[in-house]
């Protein structure tokens, strides 16, 4: 069933007469939400003692908002008794006033999928996610994570995408120029496909022709369409509008016939990530938080009680990114496709490698949400996946080489079962001599001995997954070559993106141990062999080797500084 919305421009202070406005269009139309998009409230250099008067009655309560109301984070800072009361309530300020935050995903009561992300790009972050989620900035990174909403019906930003007008015969009206775009806003755009992109201008109303997609996924007919609309600011002098009713229906399928004046996208779409139709499309709120205190769903408008439960989904997930339940202040890089993270719990300490002083226990993780590599269902985003977690592990070789010579080699091993759920390697250096003299293998072999498992390992080097049958764990046990270490060549990441060169450095062995129902077998296999090969065996369970958060973000901070000149993602 369509749903009716109804949009707004930045209203910078102005949202008593403004609500009065939506109340009586609320009236005639009965809208199922609205959006206010930019500033909300007035600007620290323009606010008066009136402005603070009305945000302290809005809050009171005594401001009517009549429908279920978002609004964003745009160019300036939240007032702070603004920030105080979305602190203390979840991010509602007052009865049907809710708070998207910087960068979140959001599914309404009517299943109507929200993206947004607010303010502007910080050009002094280069890397990372940004950490405060009422200052008026986001990061590349920021965009990036959203990637893993992986669809959205409304994308939401404040500023435009770079290029958008590319194509496009629409003019702007005159005197006005085109708003500085970012690209990493039409990258955002590009992976989503959303229905509508929504976003801001101070002194002009643009829409732009609807762009299509190419066909994919189970609709090879289907052509995904969106349409883009920047709202002038409600107190433009030039009267230009503001307000934008729509309809939308979430279940509705892309068209077939493109509508009229329909273009080729603005973008370059050969880079596009594509969405990923089989996925769960259940998402809530990404946060910013760095405590165990994170967001609650609220009740009234998230996701309908009656829909389909997805206790796998990326709502549930510790390594999606648009779940509440990252941590991102354990991030350490963040590429297209894959991400690179401390671990939580590590097994190993900061005195466990002496030419290492933080824990070096890292996981490199796909951003899509499946339970094994060859079931994300995209070839290309397959093969694309693949390729950047390699090149994580590549990095992490070239890493320890400059800090330990040959003294250190590496194990990074891998649980492809279709029912856990999200997979995911996990890294760990280890003594080459323990590689050299074969007590790595060993201790592999002996320990599934140990346990009676009917299957053995086999040497073989079965890809990104979709050369198996079946589900297997996975165990690469590497050491550097005497060469690489005499010739300095692994001390950058100068030759990173040389696959080929990659492949041939180093010593490697890669063991599969295929895995079927007739046995129970221990997701943490990996980790206990590892933990009584380095003599850890009390830091065998992760739960035991709990960290502060304070703990975490300094073991994190500093393998980020430290692995910096090996990070390929800051390049691309």
């Amino acid at each position: 069933m369509a749903s009716k919305i109804i949009v707004v421009g930045a209203v910078e202070g102005a949202f008593p007469s403004t609500l009065e406005k939506i109340s009586k269009l609320h009236a005639k139309n009965s809208f199922s939400l609205a959006i206010f998009l930019g500033d909300f409230f007035a600007g620290p250099g323009s606010r008066s003692d009136e402005d603070d008067a009305n945000v302290s009655a809005l809050i009171d309560g005594k401001i009517s908002v009549p429908l279920p109301t978002y609004f964003t984070l745009g160019k300036n800072p939240l007032p702070d008794p603004v920030k105080e009361k979305l602190e203390a309530s979840d991010d509602e300020l007052c009865p049907n006033l809710y708070f998207l935050g910087k960068r979140s995903t959001t599914k309404t009561s009517e299943g109507i999928r929200i993206v947004n992300l607010g303010g502007s790009l910080d050009p002094t972050i280069t890397a990372g996610l940004s950490k405060e989620k009422h200052l008026p900035f986001h990061t590349e990174d920021d965009a990036k994570a959203l990637r893993g909403a992986n669809s959205a019906d409304i994308l939401l930003t404040t500023h435009w995408p770079l290029d958008i007008r590319k194509g496009s015969k629409v003019v702007l009206p005159d005197g006005v120029e085109t708003p500085a775009g970012e690209r990493c806003i039409a990258d955002l755009c590009l992976a989503l496909q959303p229905r509508y992109h929504f976003s801001t201008s101070t002194d002009a109303f643009y829409e732009r022709e609807p762009f299509f997609y190419p066909p994919a996924g189970k609709e090879p007919d289907a052509k995904p369409i969106t349409r883009f609309i920047s709202l002038a600011a409600s107190a433009n002098p030039s009267k230009q509008k503001s307000l934008y009713a729509f309809s939308l229906d979430p279940t509705s399928s892309a068209p077939i016939n493109l509508p009229p004046g329909t273009t080729a996208p603005p973008f370059n779409i050969t880079q596009k990530r594509q969405r990923l139709p089989d996925q769960e499309q259940s998402y809530t709120r990404f946060s910013t938080a760095q405590s165990a205190d994170h967001y609650r769903p609220r009740k009234n408008h998230r996701r309908n009680e009656g829909s389909r439960a997805a206790p796998l989904g990326p709502q549930d997930c510790f390594f999606c990114l648009s779940s509440p339940s990252v941590k991102t202040h354990l991030i350490a890089s963040i590429a297209n496709d894959a991400y690179l993270t401390t671990a939580k719990g590590p097994l190993s300490t900061p005195s466990t490698f002496p030419s290492i002083p933080f824990p070096a226990h890292l996981l490199i993780i796909p951003l899509e949400h499946s339970p094994t590599l060859a079931g994300i269902s995209v070839p290309e985003d397959r093969a694309r996946t693949y390729k950047e977690m390699q090149r994580y592990r590549r990095a992490l070789h070239s890493f320890l080489i400059s800090k330990c010579g040959s003294k250190l080699g590496a194990v990074t091993w891998e649980v492809s079962r279709a029912h856990i759920r999200h997979t995911h390697w996990q890294f760990l250096p280890v003594s080459s001599d323990l590689v050299k003299k074969g007590l790595v293998e060993a201790a592999f072999k002996v320990e599934a001995e140990n346990e009676k498992y009917p299957t053995s390992f086999r040497t073989k080097d079965v890809g990104d997954g979709t050369g198996a049958k079946g589900d297997f764990f996975r165990v690469w046990i590497w050491m550097p070559a005497e060469e690489d270490v005499l010739d300095g060549q692994s001390t950058s990441s100068e030759h990173a993106q040389d696959d080929e060169l990659e492949e041939e450095r180093g010593k490697q062995k890669s063991l599969v141990l295929p895995l079927n129902e007739e046995f129970r077998f221990d997701l943490q296999f990996g980790r206990r062999v590892m933990a009584k090969l380095l003599g850890l065996e009390p830091r065998m369970n992760w739960r035991d080797c709990a960290q502060t958060d304070e703990e975490e973000t300094k073991d994190a901070g500093a393998f980020k500084e430290a692995f910096k000149q090996f990070d390929w993602a800051l390049e691309e």
